[in-house]
């Protein structure tokens, strides 16, 4: 039987005594849906933020508010500094974090619908940050969105 992205996450962060968060903003807590739904994850989840607006972006993740009016949320940029935002406001060792246009409206010509930046970084190391445009409708987009974050987590205890 295949175990799932957040089952061998769970295994390696119980087996290392490591804590997890997440800050999210268009998969809506997915990530923490999916973490959370594995008995026994209060051991390494601590908790996850849902900042779908600016303002609690910048207030709660401390992303800096020129970031979001000159690259604006959807961008490497506020990836990386949500990803370090979640690893300070809840104190754990890993942490994933997602900026993106779930859809069906809101994209652009340089910011289609799709367009995800994922990112994640253990503590007092550089995040990696991920862009992707995935194909899909809005549900198909936070479901690739949130695999890839369990992904990206996996890689970093690899």
């Amino acid at each position: 039987m295949d175990t799932t992205l957040e089952q061998r996450l769970g295994d390696l962060l119980t087996a290392r005594g490591m804590t997890i968060s997440a800050a999210e903003s268009c998969t809506g807590g997915l990530v923490m849906h999916r973490l959370t739904n594995r008995p026994g994850s209060s051991a390494y989840v601590i908790g996850g933020l849902v900042s779908y607006s600016n303002q609690v972006k910048h207030d709660l993740l401390k992303v800096e508010q020129t970031t979001l009016d000159t690259v604006g949320a959807v961008s490497e940029e506020s990836a990386r500094q949500m990803v370090i935002g979640a690893l300070a406001l809840f104190g754990t060792n890993l942490a994933v974090a997602i900026t993106g246009i779930a859809g069906p409206g809101g994209g652009t010509p340089t910011k289609p619908v799709g367009l995800t930046y994922v990112a994640a970084a253990l503590r007092e190391s550089e995040p990696i940050v991920r862009r992707h445009v995935w194909d899909g409708d809005r549900e198909a987009v936070k479901a690739a969105s949130a695999d890839e974050a369990l992904r990206m987590a996996l890689e970093l205890l690899a």
